[in-house]
């Protein structure tokens, strides 16, 4: 099956559960196919731990949740070296990082020891416990949360740690429409906590997921749309409105990226429009607005959007 076919059916699964998250979720099968990880931001009770809850189904992939508190350990995370009294020697405990879809809700507000902990796993699939490296399981996505109105007993998460994610993908209160239609489900017997009850069919394996890869490897580029993309990133470092532009890890991640894209859309090729959609949740928790365009009130979204009115469109 084609990568199209594949993301269609997905999305047609995941609209048994998910009601109004069409962008939001469309951006992490976006990220689950191109190898990143995305950042949720969004008050309470709109719906991300379901998301990735149902993700993880559709792909047939082992999932966990880390509720992020301030007294976690990396330790909790990771997992360490556990003395057996019987057999007198030390055995492995794996901690929850050891899994395919991992769920770390609420991560700003764990301190930064413990976010630190990610970083190796995030970057690289593997963990160091003891000075042992162990492999982490293939495909590895990490689905972060955070709250953005809540600040008290938070740690922000720094920019080393944040540019690790893909993309930071805002999800905002329902409109009215959705959710007298998630109402109307619930009526109806919708239970969240039982999705096991909704006849959710998985579409793909993990496995299945390399061979989606493989046929976005050879979705083509051309030497404008590079161009192109190069264009954004610098101009974000040029701009007056930011103390920090993008980095070249956002140009990397904006050109896998836009080749995931493309062969959702079902093309062999990336269009200028592919990289536009994209350019918003892969820049905007990478850059840092000057104070001037925050009391302007300006944000991240309008600061990429008046850099992207500036840059030349290629054919």
């Amino acid at each position: 099956m084609s990568v199209q076919h594949i993301t269609n059916e997905i999305r047609r699964e995941a609209s048994k559960v998910l009601v109004g998250q069409e962008e939001p979720f469309t951006l992490v099968l976006v990220a689950l196919l191109t190898g990143g990880h995305v950042l949720l931001e969004g008050v309470p009770g709109t719906a991300k731990t379901l998301m990735a809850k149902t993700l993880a189904q559709l792909v047939h992939a082992e999932f966990k949740r880390v509720q992020f508190t301030p007294d976690l350990m990396p330790s909790d995370v990771v997992g360490t070296q556990v003395f057996e009294m019987g057999t007198g020697q030390f055995h492995l405990r794996k901690g929850p990082i050891f899994t395919q879809v991992l769920l770390g809700d609420e991560i700003n507000r764990a301190p930064a020891k413990t976010q630190s902990a990610l970083l190796e796993a995030m970057e690289e699939r593997q963990v160091t416990i003891e000075g042992q490296r162990l492999a982490l399981p293939d495909p590895f996505f990490v689905l972060a949360t955070q709250n953005p109105v809540e600040y008290e007993g938070t740690y922000p998460l720094p920019e080393a740690q944040l540019d690790r994610f893909l993309f930071k993908v805002l999800i905002d209160y329902a409109p009215l429409d959705v959710e007298m239609e998630v109402l109307r489900r619930y009526n109806q017997g919708f239970d969240a906590h039982q999705l096991d009850q909704q006849h959710l069919q998985p579409v793909i394996t993990p496995q299945a997921l390399a061979a989606c890869r493989a046929e976005i490897r050879t979705v083509q580029v051309d030497e404008g749309i590079l161009k192109y993309i190069t264009d954004i990133v610098q101009e974000s470092r040029k701009s007056l409105d930011l103390l920090l532009g993008a980095s070249m890890r956002a140009s990397i991640g904006l050109l896998l990226a836009s080749k995931t894209f493309a062969a959702m859309q079902g093309r062999q090729y990336v269009s200028p429009d592919d990289v536009k959609f994209l350019v918003r949740p892969i820049c905007r928790h990478r850059i840092i607005l000057k104070p001037e365009a925050e009391i302007e009130g300006l944000n991240a979204d309008m600061v990429m959007g008046r850099i992207l009115a500036r840059v030349e469109v290629p054919r």
